[in-house]
């Protein structure tokens, strides 16, 4: 059953960020990370669609993960890149070359891989007021350099850069809410007293931010790769560092780990190259523009 939910969880966060992403596709690339793009997406059926698919496939995650390890759930949630590709490719009938597929099944099966054999183990609970928060304000420092960055690279370079940029805060989005969940036995008083709940929406609000001006620069699968691959390894970095989780590092595990990294890295690469990188100015989503009425 576990199986079946993180692969259906899987299945609509891809439908919701194809859906997401041939909205935010037809916008100018003058609103890329300005609030305005945010606030033109919202009166877009397709995007909301999009937006409530991403939520429910987020809900059944949760689900999956309340009844199973993450090493069980995360590498199924993972698989979200190939169902936007094979999505995207029958719904929106975008054409998909065999390095493309390629580079998919490679980045997802990267990260699986490393998930499977690097799960963090032995979490502690972790209050708001704990000195090991300050790795978030690292993480937030490492997303506006890619930020800064990006601003000044060619059009696909800045595409996946804020597209890591979100997965980045994506991962610090589930730790902070994994800390909320830790508390939840204090009391909704306790909970609105921390500095957690306001923080959990800032982010939410940016990394959403991000990920959709990523969309509005290039396809998914110039797009999504990054964002599916930093979320994750971010969430375990700051497990190990937030709730001192330990990750194996035993000889196999180790070896398994860096493959999978490089994997990853690898499938990331070959989709980056991929001919059909970025939009003109004057370009629109076809497939959005096919589909709305």
């Amino acid at each position: 059953m576990i199986f079946i939910i993180g692969l259906a969880a899987a299945g609509l966060l891809g439908l919701g960020f194809v859906a997401q992403q041939h909205a935010a596709y037809r916008e100018p690339l003058g609103r890329m990370l300005h609030p305005s793009l945010l606030l033109d997406l919202i009166h877009k059926p397709l995007w909301l669609a999009g937006l409530a698919a991403m939520v429910g496939g987020q809900i059944l995650g949760a689900v999956a993960l309340s009844g199973a390890d993450v090493s069980r759930v995360e590498p199924l949630l993972a698989t979200n890149l190939v169902f936007a590709l094979v999505i995207g490719r029958v719904v929106c009938k975008e054409n998909l070359h065999w390095n493309e597929w390629l580079g998919g099944l490679m980045a997802s099966g990267g990260i699986a891989l490393f998930l499977v054999l690097g799960s963090p183990r032995g979490e502690h609970p972790t209050g708001p007021e704990s000195g090991r928060w300050l790795a978030a304000v690292g993480i937030v420092f490492v997303v506006l350099i890619l930020v800064w960055i990006g601003r000044r690279s060619p059009l696909q370079t800045r595409a996946m850069l804020l597209a890591a940029a979100a997965g980045i805060l994506f991962g610090l989005q589930d730790a902070v809410t994994r800390g909320l969940l830790i508390r939840i036995g204090h009391g909704l008083g306790a909970i609105l007293a921390s500095w957690q709940p306001y923080a959990l929406v800032v982010v939410a609000i940016c990394g959403l931010l991000l990920a959709q001006s990523a969309f509005d620069a290039a396809p998914l699968r110039v797009s999504l790769p990054a964002a599916t691959a930093a979320e994750p390894i971010t969430g375990i970095l700051l497990g190990v560092v937030v709730f001192t989780e330990r990750l194996r590092l035993g000889a196999g595990p180790l070896v398994g780990e860096i493959l999978g990294l490089a994997m990853m890295v690898a499938g990331i690469i070959i989709l980056g190259r991929s001919p059909y990188l970025a939009k003109r100015e004057d370009d629109v989503a076809g497939c959005a523009e096919a589909r709305l009425p």
